[in-house]
């Protein structure tokens, strides 16, 4: 697998939600197509909270109609699930084992009330490729969320 999209799911659905929206982004990285050429690709939802989208580009390489395709897919799992995953001020970091999902803006909330601190794990949803994907968690202070952190 070469490439990589990441998209954070906004709030927590359900078991039968997320194998809905698994069962139909496996059926739609089994058909996709980049100028009538097979798309070799994998869907899965990481932690119930961040969908991950691959495709092997030593097979096929994705082109502009097919990455638009990807994006109608996603828009339209945002629309039937009442979801938002293409809003890019979504902030994903670990939290115990689970992944807890924030818009940006309540990012110095947390520091301040120490629910997360310059070590937490943020992932890296910005990756565009397998190997940034290996190395998408990253300490908040390493991120560019590190703006927000409080100099005592």
């Amino acid at each position: 697998m070469n490439r990589a999209w990441t998209y954070i799911i906004n709030k927590s659905l359900s078991v039968d939600e997320l194998s809905l929206i698994t069962e139909a982004g496996t059926e739609f990285v089994t058909s996709w197509t980049a100028h009538e050429q097979k798309l070799m690709g994998s869907f899965e939802i990481y932690k119930n909270q961040i969908i991950i989208v691959k495709v092997n580009e030593q097979v096929t390489s994705a082109s502009g109609c097919s990455i638009d395709k990807l994006t109608h897919f996603i828009k339209k799992i945002e629309t039937q699930f009442n979801v938002e995953l293409l809003n890019r001020l979504l902030i994903a970091y670990k939290s115990k084992d689970d992944v807890s999902v924030v818009h940006s803006s309540k990012i110095k909330e947390l520091l301040q009330t120490n629910i997360i601190n310059e070590n937490t794990i943020v992932y890296n949803t910005s990756i565009s490729n397998q190997n940034e994907l290996q190395n998408w968690e990253q300490p908040l202070k390493n991120t560019w969320l590190a703006k927000y952190l409080i100099v005592v």
